[in-house]
């Protein structure tokens, strides 16, 4: 069987040694994890990684198939094609947004930054005694206008009642 890349997902209550297990397992089968990322949703766990493995997606899931016992684990795989090389990316940006928890934040924000061409490539949100805070990494086209985004969060953030940050990141910290 030939190497592949293969999207593993995991969901479900948080317990000590998830992530020991699943990447135990993997490193079983000379699974080489490439990208990961893992969070916890209000006492859930939720992990995506990334693993190059010749075991195919359904030896990938037999051996991951234990850790679902009795239900406490959502597991699934499957075989990602290689991605189609876009453009090349423009500067880097951190967006930060806070205030009042309401519906629609994310939607209005990310809207903003899709009409601009902006690619998302890290978000996260929190809920904490009532104060909404999202984070995220920005990739923009070299040819967008960082001032015309800036302008338009800020417009959508007074609508929301929100406050909106975003700064350059610098490369040399990556």
């Amino acid at each position: 069987m030939r190497d592949e890349i293969i999207a593993v997902t995991v969901l479900g209550h948080d317990r000590p040694g998830i992530v020991a297990d699943v990447t135990g397992a993997l490193a079983d089968l000379h699974g080489n994890l490439e990208d990961s990322t893992m969070t916890l949703l209000r006492g859930h766990f939720a992990m995506v990684l990334l693993v190059h493995t010749g075991a195919g997606v359904e030896g990938v899931e037999a051996a991951l198939r234990p850790l679902c016992a009795g239900g406490a684990l959502v597991i699934n795989a499957r075989v990602l094609e290689e991605p189609t090389p876009g453009p090349a990316p423009g500067p880097s940006y951190a967006l930060r947004v806070h205030g009042a928890d309401r519906p629609g934040i994310v939607a209005t924000i990310t809207a903003v930054v899709a009409r601009h061409g902006a690619n998302i490539i890290d978000l996260g949100t929190r809920l904490v005694e009532g104060l909404y805070v999202l984070t995220a990494e920005l990739e923009l086209p070299v040819d967008a206008s960082v001032v015309g985004l800036e302008s338009e969060l800020r417009g959508a953030a007074d609508e929301l009642g929100v406050e909106v940050h975003l700064s350059p990141i610098d490369d040399d910290l990556l």
